[in-house]
């Protein structure tokens, strides 16, 4: 069995860094909430792709790495841009004329579609069992929300081209992390290439800000550097159908501050899916961690060899 920091588990440790990103990424979807009431997306969306990408660059000169935001995948690293950019923009758009329950929907088609592109891109077999837990862990999903699946509007298109544009941009990150440490480069350039795209749009509606939703973008842009950090260190260390459900906890977290916070109490059915959520996400870990103790011939493909050519 592999080993990371301090002794524990790879799986473990992939594991923790993954519930933390989910932790993260809800607060940063909070902020990005109360600012989108006042703000455009490509304002927005700019400013803090721009501060993550400072951040990425000043993280590698403090570290003195000068080859940090290097890759030895050019190619590859643009198509990761690229999926980024629309993703971003897609999800934005659906947040915008989507109730957050119907998104999720679509965010929950994530790990089914991670599965199926690890296959040819990866060379990473799913073992039956775990198409099963994945299946499980989008009908939860579906318990928790409630849709109308009868008509069909251009935020639901938003939301499923979002899902599959991020879904590659998610194993893509996992197939550069598998060959390359180079965690800062993987946020640095696909938020570089959210600011260029964006700043072409942002001076139509530009909006001035006062100091404290500057300092609240600010914040934004520090929550999200670190989840996008933690997901690719989590990545190269779990398969993307492994990841992927433990990020549906986002809305899991959300039920939980609802009742705590809000005194919304949900309804059976919501707490049905949520508990088919985190079993189904315990058992791909467990998926996972009987894997790391397979033979070297029983590895997937990808361990072995690249499938992709070399950007």
């Amino acid at each position: 069995m592999r080993v990371g920091p301090a002794g524990i588990s790879i799986t473990t440790f992939g594991t923790g860094l993954v519930l933390i990103y989910t932790l993260l990424i809800t607060f940063s979807d909070a902020i990005t909430k109360y600012l989108a009431q006042s703000y455009g997306a490509p304002q927005l969306l700019s400013i803090i792709a721009l501060l993550i990408a400072l951040m990425s660059l000043g993280s590698s000169r403090v570290r003195g790495e000068k080859v940090t935001l290097r890759t030895n995948f050019p190619g590859v690293m643009a198509m990761r841009a690229a999926l980024t950019v629309v993703a971003t923009g897609m999800f934005f758009y659906a947040l915008a004329t989507l109730a957050l329950a119907q998104v999720f929907l679509f965010v929950a088609l994530v790990p089914l579609l991670s599965a199926l592109m690890s296959g040819p891109i990866l060379g990473e077999r799913v073992r039956p069992a775990a198409w099963v837990a994945l299946g499980c862990g989008f009908l939860g999903v579906l318990c928790m929300v409630e849709i109308r699946l009868s008509t069909i509007t251009t935020g639901h298109i938003a939301a499923f081209v979002g899902a599959v544009s991020g879904t590659g941009s998610i194993v893509l990150s996992r197939y550069i992390g598998r060959r390359e440490n180079t965690p800062l480069a993987q946020v640095f350039y696909p938020q570089l290439a959210v600011f260029l795209s964006m700043l072409l749009l942002a001076p139509l509606g530009w909006q001035p800000m006062p100091l404290f939703d500057l300092m609240m973008a600010v914040l934004c842009a520090v929550v999200l550097f670190s989840a996008r950090l933690l997901l690719v260190i989590a990545l190269r260390h779990l398969t993307a159908y492994a990841v992927t459900p433990l990020m549906n906890l986002q809305f899991v977290w959300m039920v939980l501050i609802g009742l705590v916070v809000f005194n919304e109490v949900p309804q059976a059915s919501t707490l049905i899916g949520a508990i088919i959520v985190m079993v189904s996400g315990a058992y791909l870990v467990f998926d996972q961690s009987q894997a790391e103790t397979a033979p070297d011939h029983a590895m997937p493909v990808s361990f072995r060899k690249p499938v992709l050519a070399r950007g």
